[in-house]
This record gives structure tokens, sequence and C-alpha cells, in this order.
């Protein structure tokens, strides 16, 4: 294992808010990517009061070998989970929320109606609440996508994560084409704004990478985020390079120069850290 960057690390530091925030998820029995993966800002946005809201279990059917999530069978869904989590949404005060979800192959929709019942239920509770989702690519399932049309959600956002390249060894279940058709199928259909995500660290080049940003944005993503990969432990992939603060400066370079005129480049960025700002620029 690489030691890791000082830049890349986090002091964890637990304060009032962040025990009201942990409290509120708990109460309501809901589950957050912050937890689950790992994230390194997961401090950083319990103190504003937010997190990501992370629905239908914290298993998931897919192996993605970068990822802290564990592949297991997922249990049946929670149909009081839309519901509670727009409780979550009021009780936190959140103008803007993010909900992602583990990847259920194992349902007929993908979960796709699922999602679109937290839609609604926050919409219910707190309809001034803008809701970004960040959805696996529901096997690009023409159905499942339209059910997620239907429910009109601010920003669709679906991770490419990484380069062609690597794509099978990182995510061997995915598809780096397909997850291309999922954002390209919401934006034909839809004025619904789009959204992905990369990791860098795994192995890619600079050519991969501008290939990844010219394929999204021919794809008809809107906003990019990028951010340093790290490896939650020995089982997962190695990371094969830091980047300097100086190289994500040429990132964004390269991001402005594939036409992206919304993006979120730094080492420690997640698609959803701080995922109002990118929507407040509208």
């Amino acid at each position: 294992m690489k030691r890791l960057p000082d830049y890349l690390k986090r002091q964890i530091i637990d304060t009032e808010k962040t025990k009201n925030v942990r409290t509120i998820l708990k109460h309501n029995c809901l589950n957050t990517v912050c937890e689950s993966a790992r994230c390194p800002n997961k401090n950083e946005c319990y103190q504003k009061n937010t997190a990501t809201f992370l629905i239908m279990g914290n298993v998931c059917t897919r192996n993605c070998r970068y990822c802290n999530i564990s592949c297991e069978k997922p249990k049946p869904l929670n149909e009081e989970e839309p519901k509670n989590i727009a409780k979550a949404v009021k009780e936190l005060g959140l103008k803007y929320s993010v909900i992602t979800s583990v990847t259920r192959d194992d349902l007929p929709d993908g979960g796709a109606e699922h999602f679109a019942k937290t839609i609604y239920e926050i919409r219910k509770l707190t309809p001034e609440t803008r809701i970004e989702i960040l959805t696996p690519d529901f096997k690009c399932d023409k159905n499942s996508l339209d059910v997620i049309i239907k429910a009109k959600p601010d920003v669709f956002n679906h991770n490419i994560e990484t380069v062609e390249n690597l794509f099978k060894t990182a995510r061997p279940q995915g598809n780096y084409r397909r997850s291309l058709e999922v954002l390209k199928y919401i934006k034909e259909n839809s004025k619904i704004p789009t959204k992905s995500g990369v990791m860098v660290g795994l192995g890619e080049t600079e050519d991969e990478i501008k290939q990844t940003f010219a394929d999204l944005r021919s794809a008809g993503c809107d906003i990019l985020t990028v951010g340093q990969y790290i490896q939650p432990s020995k089982q997962h992939l190695e990371v094969d390079k830091y980047y300097t603060e100086d190289e994500f400066e040429h990132l964004k370079e390269l991001a402005h120069q594939a036409g992206f005129d919304k993006y979120q480049i730094a080492p420690l960025v997640r698609s959803s850290y701080n995922a109002f700002k990118l929507f407040a620029e509208d």
C-alpha cells in the first residue's frame, strides 16, 4: 500500500453537529455512502449538517474492486425507506439532497421505482428541496430510466468512474459504453442536467483521461467531478499513482478543453461533494 500523502489526510473531530447528523440518521434507520464507502469528507459534510443517503440497503450485487461496500445477497427493500429519507431531509433542513444507492441487479427494475418513490416523498414533505440522484446503470433498461425521468430529479448523476481500458479491472460487472448510454438516454429524453464522476490514480494515461472526458461530453454530460482514488483496504485495487495538486490543476484545464463549464476537480472531490455548489451556478 502506497503511503497516503498529507494533502489527502483529514482529521476526524466529533462535534455537536456531527453527533446530531448521526442521531437523525440512526433514528430514521438510514444508511449513508459517507459511512459505507468510508468517504474522507464525511466529517466536513456532517459539520455542514448534510449527508449523502444510501438507499436499498448497504450491500451490493456487484463487486467493484475499488469500492468499500460489500458484495452480498441483499435484503428485501424497506418500503418505509423513502418516507424515512424525506423525514431526515426535513429534520436536517436540507435545501439540496443527494440520494445514491447500491446496485440491485436482483430487482426487475434495478430499484428505479424505489428511487422515484424517494423523490416523491421528499417533494411531499419539503417541496423546496432540490434533489440529485446518483444511480447505478440499471443495465441501461429504458423502462427503468423512464421511471427516473418521470420522477424529475433536479440532477441525474451516473459515475463512469474510470477510463475504458481499466473498466473491466475496476468494474467487472459494468460496461463503459453502457454507462455512457445511460447518460445519453437521460439527456436525449429529458431536460434533466446530467453529471458523472471519474477517479484517477488507477493507472490511466493522460490520453485516456482526455478520451473519457470527450466521451462524457459526447453523451451530453453537463457536470464533471474528478478525485483521487484512495484504496479502502489491502483487498481492493492498489493505488497506481497519487496525483499532485498541480496535476489536478492540469486536469481542470483538460476538462475545460473538453467542453465542461461545470466541474469540481481536486484530490478529495467525490461525486456528491459540495454538489449544491455546482447546481447553484445555474
